[in-house]
Protein backbone atom coordinates (compact mmCIF):
# COMPACT_ATOMS: atom_id res chain seq x y z
CA UNK A 1 0.00 0.00 0.00
CA UNK A 2 0.80 3.30 -1.09
CA UNK A 3 0.38 6.42 1.51
CA UNK A 4 0.43 9.99 0.85
CA UNK A 5 1.86 11.92 3.52
CA UNK A 6 0.73 15.33 2.78
CA UNK A 7 2.90 18.04 4.33
CA UNK A 8 0.57 20.93 5.78
CA UNK A 9 2.61 21.96 8.94
CA UNK A 10 4.00 25.69 7.94
CA UNK A 11 3.36 28.55 9.28
CA UNK A 12 2.81 30.39 5.76
CA UNK A 13 4.77 33.89 6.83
CA UNK A 14 5.46 34.69 3.40
CA UNK A 15 2.05 34.24 2.47
CA UNK A 16 0.70 35.98 5.26
CA UNK A 17 -2.50 34.09 5.83
CA UNK A 18 -2.73 29.85 5.93
CA UNK A 19 -1.85 28.79 2.46
CA UNK A 20 -3.81 25.43 2.73
CA UNK A 21 -7.54 27.52 3.49
CA UNK A 22 -7.05 30.02 0.48
CA UNK A 23 -9.54 29.24 -2.30
CA UNK A 24 -8.94 27.30 -5.63
CA UNK A 25 -11.99 26.68 -7.85
CA UNK A 26 -14.57 25.03 -6.20
CA UNK A 27 -12.48 23.53 -3.02
CA UNK A 28 -9.36 24.78 -1.32
CA UNK A 29 -5.47 24.44 -1.60
CA UNK A 30 -5.17 21.55 0.38
CA UNK A 31 -8.53 20.19 -1.03
CA UNK A 32 -7.91 20.54 -4.37
CA UNK A 33 -4.36 18.26 -3.70
CA UNK A 34 -6.32 15.63 -1.53
CA UNK A 35 -8.25 15.42 -4.86
CA UNK A 36 -5.98 15.26 -7.20
CA UNK A 37 -4.43 12.59 -5.53
CA UNK A 38 -7.75 10.45 -5.08
CA UNK A 39 -7.98 10.84 -9.07
CA UNK A 40 -4.21 9.08 -9.15
CA UNK A 41 -5.80 6.56 -7.37
CA UNK A 42 -4.04 6.88 -3.66
CA UNK A 43 -6.00 5.19 -1.14
CA UNK A 44 -4.44 5.54 1.70
CA UNK A 45 -3.43 9.40 3.63
CA UNK A 46 -2.01 11.03 5.91
CA UNK A 47 -2.40 14.70 6.58
CA UNK A 48 1.03 16.64 9.11
CA UNK A 49 -1.07 19.58 10.80
CA UNK A 50 0.99 22.24 12.34
CA UNK A 51 -0.43 25.76 11.60
CA UNK A 52 -3.76 26.49 11.68
CA UNK A 53 -4.26 23.28 12.94
CA UNK A 54 -8.54 23.48 13.86
CA UNK A 55 -8.79 25.20 10.23
CA UNK A 56 -6.69 22.46 8.33
CA UNK A 57 -8.22 19.64 9.96
CA UNK A 58 -12.10 21.44 9.21
CA UNK A 59 -10.75 20.65 5.65
CA UNK A 60 -9.24 17.08 6.06
CA UNK A 61 -12.38 16.02 8.28
CA UNK A 62 -14.47 16.60 4.30
CA UNK A 63 -12.59 14.69 2.66
CA UNK A 64 -12.81 11.63 5.08
CA UNK A 65 -8.84 11.20 5.55
CA UNK A 66 -6.42 11.02 8.37
CA UNK A 67 -4.16 13.66 9.82
CA UNK A 68 -1.69 13.88 12.63
CA UNK A 69 -0.38 17.13 14.61
CA UNK A 70 3.01 17.65 14.43
CA UNK A 71 3.84 19.28 17.59
CA UNK A 72 7.51 20.92 16.72
CA UNK A 73 5.55 22.02 13.36
CA UNK A 74 7.49 25.65 14.76
CA UNK A 75 10.96 24.15 14.90
CA UNK A 76 11.53 21.27 12.84
CA UNK A 77 10.74 22.43 9.23
CA UNK A 78 9.71 19.80 6.40
CA UNK A 79 12.01 17.12 7.56
CA UNK A 80 10.40 16.87 11.16
CA UNK A 81 6.74 16.65 9.39
CA UNK A 82 7.75 13.81 7.03
CA UNK A 83 9.30 11.87 10.19
CA UNK A 84 6.62 12.48 12.02
CA UNK A 85 4.29 10.53 9.39
CA UNK A 86 6.73 7.73 8.97
CA UNK A 87 6.95 7.39 12.15
CA UNK A 88 3.06 6.99 12.91
CA UNK A 89 2.82 4.65 9.86
CA UNK A 90 5.00 2.46 11.16
CA UNK A 91 3.43 2.45 14.65
CA UNK A 92 0.67 0.28 16.13
CA UNK A 93 -1.41 3.45 15.92
CA UNK A 94 -1.54 2.95 12.19
CA UNK A 95 -4.11 0.56 10.69
CA UNK A 96 -1.82 -0.13 8.03
CA UNK A 97 1.11 -1.04 10.00
CA UNK A 98 3.21 -3.73 8.66
CA UNK A 99 1.32 -2.96 4.82
CA UNK A 100 3.09 0.19 4.10
CA UNK A 101 4.92 -0.08 0.78
CA UNK A 102 5.67 3.39 0.25
CA UNK A 103 4.74 7.08 1.35
CA UNK A 104 4.42 9.57 -1.68
CA UNK A 105 5.63 12.83 0.15
CA UNK A 106 3.00 15.61 -1.42
CA UNK A 107 3.39 19.41 -0.65
CA UNK A 108 0.20 20.52 0.90
CA UNK A 109 0.84 24.13 -1.25
CA UNK A 110 1.11 22.38 -4.47
CA UNK A 111 -2.61 22.52 -5.70
CA UNK A 112 -1.58 22.28 -9.70
CA UNK A 113 0.34 19.52 -9.65
CA UNK A 114 -1.01 17.40 -12.01
CA UNK A 115 -3.11 13.60 -11.88
CA UNK A 116 -0.64 12.28 -14.56
CA UNK A 117 1.98 13.12 -12.87
CA UNK A 118 0.97 11.21 -9.93
CA UNK A 119 -0.03 8.31 -11.42
CA UNK A 120 3.46 8.08 -13.25
CA UNK A 121 5.37 8.42 -9.84
CA UNK A 122 2.87 5.71 -8.12
CA UNK A 123 2.54 3.08 -11.43
CA UNK A 124 7.01 3.35 -11.72
CA UNK A 125 6.98 2.11 -8.16
CA UNK A 126 4.65 -0.27 -9.17
CA UNK A 127 6.50 -1.35 -11.89
CA UNK A 128 10.07 -0.96 -10.55
CA UNK A 129 10.02 -1.64 -7.07
CA UNK A 130 12.72 1.26 -6.78
CA UNK A 131 13.20 2.41 -3.15
CA UNK A 132 12.99 5.96 -4.30
CA UNK A 133 10.57 7.41 -7.23
CA UNK A 134 10.98 10.86 -8.07
CA UNK A 135 9.76 13.12 -10.75
CA UNK A 136 11.91 15.57 -13.10
CA UNK A 137 11.02 18.65 -15.00
CA UNK A 138 14.09 19.84 -17.19
CA UNK A 139 16.58 18.13 -14.88
CA UNK A 140 14.80 19.61 -11.91
CA UNK A 141 13.31 16.90 -9.03
CA UNK A 142 9.71 18.24 -7.76
CA UNK A 143 7.36 16.92 -5.64
CA UNK A 144 5.61 13.86 -5.04
CA UNK A 145 8.33 11.74 -4.33
CA UNK A 146 7.93 8.63 -3.64
CA UNK A 147 10.09 6.47 -0.62
CA UNK A 148 10.06 2.50 -0.10
CA UNK A 149 9.76 1.06 3.22
CA UNK A 150 13.36 0.00 3.85
CA UNK A 151 14.21 3.37 3.61
CA UNK A 152 12.32 5.46 6.60
CA UNK A 153 14.37 4.14 9.09
CA UNK A 154 17.20 6.70 7.19
CA UNK A 155 14.94 8.99 7.05
CA UNK A 156 13.78 9.06 10.98
CA UNK A 157 17.61 9.15 11.77
CA UNK A 158 18.11 12.27 10.34
CA UNK A 159 18.74 15.23 12.76
CA UNK A 160 17.97 19.00 11.54
CA UNK A 161 19.82 20.92 10.18
CA UNK A 162 19.91 17.51 7.52
CA UNK A 163 17.09 18.64 4.96
CA UNK A 164 14.81 15.86 2.32
CA UNK A 165 17.81 17.45 -0.42
CA UNK A 166 20.67 16.06 1.98
CA UNK A 167 18.56 12.61 1.86
CA UNK A 168 17.97 12.59 -1.78
CA UNK A 169 21.69 13.84 -2.68
CA UNK A 170 23.16 11.13 -0.55
CA UNK A 171 21.06 8.57 -2.99
CA UNK A 172 21.17 9.88 -5.90
CA UNK A 173 22.30 7.06 -7.97
CA UNK A 174 19.54 5.22 -6.52
CA UNK A 175 16.55 7.04 -7.93
CA UNK A 176 14.40 6.35 -10.44
CA UNK A 177 13.05 9.35 -11.99
CA UNK A 178 10.00 10.13 -13.69
CA UNK A 179 10.50 12.84 -16.35
CA UNK A 180 7.26 14.73 -16.54
CA UNK A 181 6.50 17.70 -19.31
CA UNK A 182 4.79 20.08 -17.12
CA UNK A 183 6.84 22.34 -14.55
CA UNK A 184 3.74 22.34 -11.59
CA UNK A 185 5.53 19.33 -9.86
CA UNK A 186 8.52 21.69 -9.03
CA UNK A 187 5.98 24.75 -8.48
CA UNK A 188 3.85 25.47 -5.02
CA UNK A 189 3.13 28.35 -3.26
CA UNK A 190 4.98 30.40 -1.36
CA UNK A 191 3.81 33.94 -1.79
CA UNK A 192 0.82 36.08 -3.04
CA UNK A 193 2.15 36.77 -5.67
CA UNK A 194 2.44 32.71 -6.37
CA UNK A 195 -1.42 32.07 -5.76
CA UNK A 196 -2.41 34.82 -7.86
CA UNK A 197 -0.04 33.57 -11.09
CA UNK A 198 -1.39 29.81 -10.66
CA UNK A 199 -5.04 30.25 -9.07
CA UNK A 200 -7.15 28.93 -12.07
Amino acid sequence: MITAIILVAGQSKRMGKPKMLLPWGETTVLGKVIETLQRAEIKDFLVITGGARTEVERIVTQYGVRSIFNEEYATNEMLGSIQCGLRFLMSPLSSGEGQGEGALICLGDQPQVQERSVRLVRETFQKTKSNLVVPSYQMRRGHPWLVARPLWDEILAMKFPQSPRDFLNAHAKDIEYVTVETPTVIEDLDTPNDYLKYKP
